[in-house]
């Protein structure tokens, strides 16, 4: 399976099939800025340093142009990584752990 990455920080995360980069990264417990998770507001943009995505689902040209696209703008919600992919946040957006602990099945939390 393909790994999603983020640069600058060390963050290394296996997707699975067919999950878009947002949702790999977010099953791993990381968040960043995003909005709809549809594909329809382009906040979770962000620029592929490397590898390849597909988007399996439509994305309309308003949210990520052709230019983008050969730009190397990615929108993190819709891209399916095909091979190993590294991202670049925009500078204004920090990545964040979060769901740090799980309860471990039949534990009493106080």
């Amino acid at each position: 399976m393909p790994t999603v990455a983020v640069d600058g920080h060390d963050v290394e995360v296996e997707s699975r099939p067919g999950e878009p980069i947002l949702g790999t990264l977010c099953r791993a417990g990381y968040s960043y800025r995003f909005g709809c998770r549809r594909g329809g507001c382009g906040v979770c943009k962000v620029q592929l340093i490397s590898g390849q995505v597909v988007y399996p689902k439509t994305v309309a040209d308003s949210v990520l142009s052709d230019s983008d696209r050969l730009g190397g703008v990615c929108l993190t919600c819709r891209a399916v990584p095909v091979s190993d992919v590294v991202i670049r946040l925009d500078s204004t957006d920090q990545l964040r752990r979060i769901g740090l602990f799980r309860q471990a099945k039949g534990t009493k939390v106080e």
